[in-house]
């Protein structure tokens, strides 16, 4: 009788596996990515108050946290995709550096 650890997964066993893995890995970049949205949102409320004193002629400081926040986001996903592409899982390692590159674009947007 053949021992469990011998039995190669049959195609659909790893399609199964790699969908569920894909959505996943999706779930939580988005999840990260609406975290990135939230803290941006809310720092940007704070400096319109702080603005409000501000004469009209006045050039506002520099704002670093967008360019930070969607920087680190490209990085953990392109981490992430690094991994699942050594890992094996192409399909899925290709789909995150594809979002690591539009994160990565719309870092350099907001580059002052």
């Amino acid at each position: 009788m053949p021992e469990l650890a011998d039995k190669q997964p049959s195609g659909v066993e790893r399609a199964l596996t790699s969908g569920c893995l894909l959505l996943l890995v999706l779930v939580a970049d988005v999840a990260a990515g609406l975290l990135v949205v939230i803290v941006l949102a809310v720092r940007g409320l704070g400096r319109m108050d702080a603005s409000a004193g501000q004469t009209a002629t006045s050039v506002p400081p520099v704002d670093w946290a967008p360019v930070l926040g969607f920087g680190a986001l490209a990085l953990a996903v392109g981490v992430t995709a690094v991994l699942l592409l050594w890992v094996g899982h192409q399909v899925i390692g290709t789909v995150q550096l594809m979002f690591c590159v539009l994160l990565a674009v719309h870092t350099l947007s907001f580059w002052p």
